[in-house]
């Protein structure tokens, strides 16, 4: 799990998106209509909605943007095209398995580019369901260790119902339940804690670990994968090994 999150962390220092901000800003958008949808326009009641609005602000996203969104996702506004969530499942090279999560207003152009990346590197769409199995959906929360009360952090999350707590490599995660996100999201906040991920997002029940080689040539179809407008999160039962971390450090 946490060569996922070290991999992210990896992106953001390389500034691969900042250099895309009107990519971001859509990718923000669609997930703030999304939670919007889902759990209603008032943040202080939508703990989705409020991380959303968050991330969105940390990237300086105009207001009226965000409000625009929020708008869009309760029915107060009919603006653009309708967005809705979709997971393809696949395969990239070496057998390892990818749920691929879009957010989308055309599910014929989202399918038909996740396919082509996905073929282009030698890897194959699966089935719906043949893929799935091998992972699980959780709440996940992370932010850096730096400076928290880490025993703090333990019994807030814990008590909000936090299945499994880590400190590892200056980072915290934190993962629990799905019915447990609003419950984990509150306390951190009441802690003054502000994560810098706060998502619903799958986990590998069994990560795969692969030569250096093979793991850089994985890693290169989930960034082209993550590149395209439609695709919110890739997820993968690659487990990067330390080895493999410092030469995407370098990269």
């Amino acid at each position: 799990m946490s060569g996922h999150s070290h991999w992210a962390t990896i992106r953001r220092k390389k500034g691969a998106q900042d250099a895309k901000r009107g990519q971001i800003f859509t990718r923000l958008a669609r997930e703030i209509v999304i939670a919007a949808r889902e759990g209603g326009g008032d943040p202080g009641t939508n703990v989705r909605l409020q991380y959303a609005m968050d991330r969105a602000r940390a990237q300086n996203m105009p207001k009226d943007n965000i409000e625009r969104a929020i708008k869009r996702g309760t029915g107060d506004s009919k603006e653009g095209n309708a967005y809705e969530e979709v997971v393809y499942e696949g395969y990239a090279p070496h057998g390892i398995a990818v749920l691929v999560s879009c957010v989308t207003d055309n599910r014929n152009r989202a399918v038909s580019e996740v396919r082509h990346i996905l073929n282009r590197y030698g890897g194959s769409m699966a089935e719906a369901g043949s893929v799935a199995w091998q992972f699980k959906k959780v709440s996940y929360f992370a932010f850096p260790s730096e400076g928290v009360d880490t025993d703090k952090v333990f019994e807030l999350a814990v008590e909000a119902g936090a299945d499994d707590v880590t400190f590892d490599d200056g980072a915290v995660e934190i993962v629990g339940p799905l019915e447990a996100f609003k419950a984990i999201g509150d306390a951190l906040q009441a802690g003054k804690f502000h994560p810098d991920e706060a998502e619903l997002r799958f986990i590998a029940n069994n990560d795969m670990e692969l030569s250096v080689e093979d793991t850089l040539q994985v890693m290169k179809v989930i960034e082209s994968l993550e590149e395209l407008d439609d695709v919110q999160n890739v997820f993968s039962t690659l487990s990067i090994s330390d080895e493999a971390m410092a030469q995407l450090e370098e990269a």
